[in-house]
């Protein structure tokens, strides 16, 4: 595991500054688009929760007229109808252009090619303590959950697909995943909807609080060494 970790680290590394440089002349018309369409700043950060819980600033292109928007617990992706999002926005959104800034987030080391996605520090109070098993890695431009529905799944969903990924980690897994996306981008992510049964979740949940009530538990040595005491 520590040996892919080093090397998916590389790959990030590798990628990111090769598309950072690819792709500069589409960020360059990006940016006019943006700044000709509406008025605010054409990238805006935003405070993201990344790995071991830390926080970082999450850049996007701004699709939005307002980048203060009330979030939403049960609904943590802004519908593409929603007024707030420009015209222009809408398309960036739909192709995932306005998360090309994040390679910079990548490069630097806040955030991974493939992982789950981060989110602000107002859902982390929402959280039950078996989601937060997916901070055990860092966040990702795309992931496990956004090739499986992304915005059409519920917030627990979510959660399974972005802690099932964290304790399953892989070569294998991140080339599916990295590949996969680009179908998404093409065919849309409700074509590619794969909702979480309610018992997985439960069962997750449970194996969870079994693995924590374990490790609470006093061991042979733990009971002879008070003893002596």
């Amino acid at each position: 595991m520590k040996f892919y970790l080093f090397i998916k680290r590389t790959t990030d590394i590798f990628v990111s500054l090769l598309a950072l440089i690819i792709l500069s002349p589409l960020f360059l018309l990006t940016a006019i688009a943006v700044g000709i369409t509406s008025k605010g700043p054409i990238i805006f950060a935003q405070e993201r929760h990344g790995k071991d819980k830390k926080l970082f600033k999450c850049y996007k292109f701004r699709t939005m007229k307002s980048t203060t928007v009330k979030f939403d617990v049960n609904n943590v992706v802004i519908s593409q109808t929603n007024k707030n999002v420009t015209k222009v926005g809408r398309i960036l959104r739909k192709l995932k252009i306005d998360e090309l800034p994040q390679l910079v987030n990548v490069l630097k080391g806040d955030m991974s090619i493939v992982g789950h996605r981060p989110f602000m520090p107002e859902y982390m109070a929402n959280y039950e303590p078996w989601e937060l098993q997916k901070f055990a890695v860092r966040p990702g431009l795309t992931g496990l959950n956004q090739v499986n529905g992304n915005g059409y799944l519920t917030t627990k969903e979510r959660s399974y697909y972005d802690v099932y990924y964290a304790k399953h980690i892989s070569l294998w897994l991140d080339i599916k995943i990295f590949f996969k996306t680009f179908l998404i981008i093409l065919a849309g992510e409700k074509r590619f909807l794969r909702n979480v049964p309610q018992e997985k979740i439960d069962a997750m949940k449970e194996q969870y609080e079994s693995n924590v009530a374990s490790r609470e538990q006093p061991t042979d040595s733990d009971i002879g060494d008070s003893g002596q005491r």
